[in-house]
Order: C-alpha cells, then sequence, then structure tokens
C-alpha cells in the first residue's frame, strides 16, 4: 500500500514528475502559485526520499532526484484506496455519490456506460 501524501507533498510530486529527474530549483519552476518558500519544498522532497515516492544522488554537490512511482500507478493507487475507505470499496457507490451530487450528468453517465461495454 502506498503512502498517502499530504496536499503540499502531492503537489511537489505534481512538479517533480513533470519534470523527470532534478533537484529542488528544478521542481520549483515547475510549480504553480502559491509557490513554497525553497526551503520548505527542500524539506517536502527529503521527506518524500524518505516515504520512498523519490531517490537521490549526488551529483558535484546537489543532490538530483528521480520519481520512484509513476504518477500513474500512484493515481491508480491513491483512488483504489479511497475507494475502499470511502465508499466501502464500491465503484457502485462512488458513481451514485457523483450523481446524487449533481456531479455526474445522464448524458455523461451514458458516456461512461458507452466506454465500458468498449472495453469488453
Amino acid at each position: 500500500m502506498v503512502n498517502k501524501l499530504t496536499l503540499q507533498e502531492e503537489q511537489a510530486m505534481q512538479a517533480i514528475w513533470q519534470t523527470g529527474e532534478g533537484n529542488v530549483k528544478m521542481f520549483l519552476d515547475k510549480m504553480e502559485a502559491p509557490i513554497p518558500p525553497y526551503t520548505t519544498l527542500a524539506s517536502t522532497v527529503k521527506n518524500l526520499e524518505k516515504k520512498k515516492f523519490l531517490q537521490s544522488r549526488l551529483v558535484g554537490n546537489a543532490y538530483v532526484y528521480s520519481p520512484l512511482i509513476t504518477e500513474a500507478d500512484y493515481k491508480k493507487k491513491f483512488i483504489n484506496g479511497f475507494v475502499a475507505d470511502y465508499f466501502d470499496n464500491s465503484y457502485k457507490q462512488l458513481v451514485s455519490f457523483f450523481i446524487d451530487q449533481k456531479k455526474l450528468s445522464p448524458k455523461e453517465l451514458k458516456e461512461i456506460i458507452n466506454l465500458i461495454e468498449a472495453k469488453k
């Protein structure tokens, strides 16, 4: 099971996935406002390394980091955990929730059904 990321860690990972391999300054350049201070991001990156989301190597006098998990793998594990935690492991309950909240229209639901049927 993948550790859950804090919002700050998720924002950092988004920048890291966009960058690929890089240093803290490169990650800062990819972040959207509000951009954290350099020291805050450096601390977040170290935490992500401890959580085994990143690996580092020393290049000259600076560390270069690269992701150990792809964005797609993280999304898959996060969504599976989210559905298990909040919807009793039922994707049907998840879809029902979105319908009840008026976040999913009949047209969109039909499109989803068509996608499911096309995958059969």
